[in-house]
Order: structure tokens, then C-alpha cells, then sequence
């Protein structure tokens, strides 16, 4: 865009000179038809320069159309997966074996459960905060790491988000909630308008976890992205 305006304001510039030449230039020197066929030129050019910008800003607005929509639908797509509740039960994807022995263990994780089941999403992201911080070797530790990082996203908190999703992965790159947790961070980079961000984690879905649902996710919105 800007190679276009740079272009655009060199030729304009351009043809002013040639017009400011002749009207300066001692009358015998051009006849009345040259003066005519350089101001014509010069119309002519001006009218494509705008025909052209124009074009351009025709086409930039259905970039940023279409961008919007896309935001819009990976929203909506983020707030399903997000808010699917969570339970002791582990997700369907997720080993059988990941019920907490200890019921003091149990009963924090359902105290946060509860909490974004309500929607309480600042409280939530608190007490999945303390569980994970009280129970980091937890065998509900990978789904109390990706529901803080939901409801971070769910309080607009997309830097948190995107850090909390990013460790969940680095730490436990074989849970099952991984390849979500990258899709709600990708979700939140964009947010923040880090398209290179975004593109990176949608991209590590597709690499890492190409069986995984969220991946056929991840290639429809690089296709836009």
C-alpha cells in the first residue's frame, strides 16, 4: 500500500511538473495543441490514479470484512469450547484414570468447576489459579490449567490467555487438552492483532496434533489468516 502511494504521488507529481513547464515556458515554444494534449494527459492519468485507489480501498475493506467475520466466528467457536463445563468427569478425549484421589484435591477443582459454571469467570480463573498452583503434579492439572486459561480469554484477559495456554503446552504437550488450548490462544492472540502469533499456533496444531478436531479448525482460519 504504501509502494502504491509512493507511486502515485511521484506520477501526479510528475504530471504537474510537465503542466507547470509549459504554462512557464515562453509562449513560442508550444503550440496550443502540445498545452491541450498535456493537460488531457494528465487528466487521463489522474483519472486512473483514481480508478486505482479506488481499487484499492475496495479491496482493503474486503480484506478487513472478511477478517471481521472470521474474528466473529472463532469467537463464537472459542465461547462453545470454553464453556463446555467442567467437571471431575474428565472430557472425552481425556484418559479414564484422571479422577483425583485425594478428596481435598477434588473438592478445589469443583469449588473453581462450580464457579465457571456460573459464569463467574474472574473467580474462576482465581481459584483455578490457586488449584493449579496447589496441585501442579494433579492429574487435573491439565484441565484446571486450560479452564483458567478459558476464562482468562471469557474476562478479555488475552495476554494471560495466551501465556497460560502457551505453558500448558510447553509443560504437557501430550494432554489432551493441548490442541484446545493452543486454538483459544490463537483465538486471544488475535485479539491483540499478533496475526504472526496466531498463525504460529494454529500452525503447531496442524504439525503437533493433525488428528486432533481442533486442527481442521486451525486450517480453515489459516486459509484466512
Amino acid at each position: 500500500m504504501q509502494a502504491f502511494i509512493f507511486r502515485m504521488g511521484t506520477t501526479l507529481t510528475a504530471g504537474l511538473i510537465a503542466v507547470l513547464a509549459l504554462a512557464a515556458a515562453p509562449a513560442h515554444a508550444f503550440s496550443d495543441d502540445e498545452a491541450r494534449r498535456a493537460i488531457l494527459d494528465l487528466r487521463t492519468q489522474i483519472k486512473q490514479i483514481n480508478e486505482q485507489n479506488q481499487q484499492a480501498r475496495l479491496q482493503l475493506a474486503d480484506q478487513i470484512d472478511m477478517l471481521r467475520h472470521e474474528v466473529a466466528s472463532m469467537r463464537g467457536q472459542i465461547e462453545q469450547l470454553t464453556r463446555r463445563p467442567p467437571s471431575g468427569d474428565q472430557p472425552e478425549n481425556a484418559p479414564q484414570d484422571r479422577q483425583a484421589a485425594d478428596p481435598q484435591e477434588q473438592a478445589a477443582y469443583q469449588a473453581a468447576a462450580d464457579q465457571y459454571r456460573s459464569g463467574k469467570y474472574k473467580e474462576a480463573a482465581g481459584a483455578f489459579a490457586s488449584f493449579t498452583q496447589a496441585y501442579p503434579d494433579s492429574d487435573l492439572a491439565g484441565d484446571a490449567r486450560f479452564y483458567l486459561g478459558s476464562s482468562q480469554y471469557a474476562t478479555r484477559d488475552f495476554k494471560g490467555s495466551v501465556k497460560t495456554m502457551q505453558d500448558l503446552v510447553k509443560d504437557k504437550p501430550q494432554d489432551p487438552r493441548s490442541p484446545d488450548a493452543l486454538l483459544v490462544a490463537a483465538a486471544s492472540q488475535i485479539e491483540l492483532n499478533d496475526m504472526a502469533g496466531a498463525k504460529a499456533s494454529l500452525q503447531r496444531i496442524i504439525k503437533d496434533y493433525p488428528q486432533a478436531s481442533a486442527a481442521e479448525t486451525a486450517k480453515s482460519r489459516l486459509k484466512l489468516l
